[in-house]
């Protein structure tokens, strides 16, 4: 299959395991950003390819796993009202909140329909004027512009039966906050490529510079993922801390301006809760003033609500690279994709998946099937 086989080559990715190994002389800990690079990462036995002295961490790039609890119980609150019909894309149905997830309200008759994109949300609320309807928006910078364009559009048309339960985040700011810790320990970074399609790279370049760490866009496939292991390595052995792209068929460092423009016309900056992490400072998007009359926390009155996180799930300490999800004591036991304890385990990006999918997959097997 072009552009995905080229991608998944045993044998090119041996050779670059080659290079990586004949670059490594010392221990190096890299976190790839992207939940979807983990379960590239797990599925391929990416690790089993690569030198003993590089440990791969997990990162927060998971934007089902990062959403608060708090913000999945204020969902729960709105799609529980009868006049509601509540859209989101399929992985929040089964994430938990403190007493039950959106698919058990599903089951309790609620009016929860799943959807790829928030414009199909758009066409419901047109086709239903007596019913309120909203789109739970979650996601990083890359699906952001998706929102923006839906809430313009029905800013434009004055819908007034339409809000937004809005609870996107920027991938930046999160670096900087595991950054910060003394213990992090993190080397270097694979930044997700799909987000810097949006934004571009130009913002992660002051990152880099001011901690000294080196961050590579990185695609999803093998390939990709073995080549910015790679760019990474090269960088770290030689002192340098610099952006390089390896996702350059996708990415440019200017992004996607027009994209950009709608998302900064529609939200701005704030401090967002991380679920597992805590707050980050302008780590997240709200609606600026204009748009105010479309967001569901304030039409729903459901801002004030506020959760603590189960304390048997490490979530945290795994999407900060602390730990890994075999090292939790729940993994496969009280916590199963059947019931999670947390968002990581049940999302088709979060780390506890993966692991729980493909850890019994060796490498060969896995680019068999590929």
């Amino acid at each position: 299959m072009k552009f995905v086989d080229e991608y998944r080559d045993a044998t090119a990715a041996r050779r670059i395991s080659e290079l990586i190994r004949a670059k490594t002389t010392k221990p190096w800990k890299i976190m790839e950003i992207c939940g979807g690079q983990t379960h590239s990462i797990v599925r391929f036995g990416i690790g089993e390819l690569l030198p003993q002295e590089i440990t791969l961490v997990h990162g927060p790039g998971c934007p089902v796993c990062v959403t608060p609890i708090e913000v999945i119980d204020r969902a729960l609150a709105i799609a529980s009202l009868n006049n509601v019909i509540f859209c989101t894309f399929a992985d929040m149905l089964r994430v938990p909140g403190t007493s039950g997830d959106l698919f058990s309200i599903k089951g309790r008759g609620g009016d929860i329909r799943f959807m790829y994109s928030p414009l199909e949300a758009l066409a419901i609320a047109k086709a239903n004027p007596d019913k309120e309807v909203v789109f739970f928006a979650v996601g990083f910078e890359t699906t952001a512009p998706a929102t923006a364009m839906t809430a313009f559009q029905a800013k434009t048309e004055n819908l007034s039966n339409f809000s937004l339960l809005v609870s996107h985040v920027l991938v930046p700011p999160a670096i900087e906050a595991i950054l910060c810790p003394k213990n992090s320990g993190i080397q270097g970074f694979l930044a997700a490529g799909h987000v810097c399609t949006v934004m571009g790279y130009a913002e992660y370049e002051p990152l880099a510079k001011k901690y000294g760490v080196p961050i590579v866009v990185t695609g999803f496939e093998p390939i990709d993922i073995l080549s910015g292991i790679y760019l990474c390595v090269k960088q770290l052995e030689e002192g340098r801390a610099e952006v390089e792209n390896q996702y350059s068929r996708s990415v440019k460092r200017e992004g996607a301006r027009e994209a950009q423009a709608l998302v900064n016309q529609v939200f701005e900056p704030t401090m967002r809760k991380w679920r597992g992490i805590g707050g980050i400072d302008r780590s997240g998007l709200k609606f600026r003033p204009d748009y105010e009359k479309l967001d569901a926390e304030i039409r729903f009155n459901v801002s004030l609500i506020e959760r603590e996180e189960d304390s048997l799930c490490i979530s945290g300490s795994i999407l900060q690279g602390f730990k890994k999800p075999f090292e939790c004591p729940a993994f496969g036991t009280s916590c199963t994709p059947e019931h999670p304890l947390g968002a990581t385990m049940v999302s088709s990006e979060g780390a506890c998946s993966a692991y729980y999918k493909y850890r019994r997959d060796d490498r060969e097997t896995a680019f068999a099937e590929a």
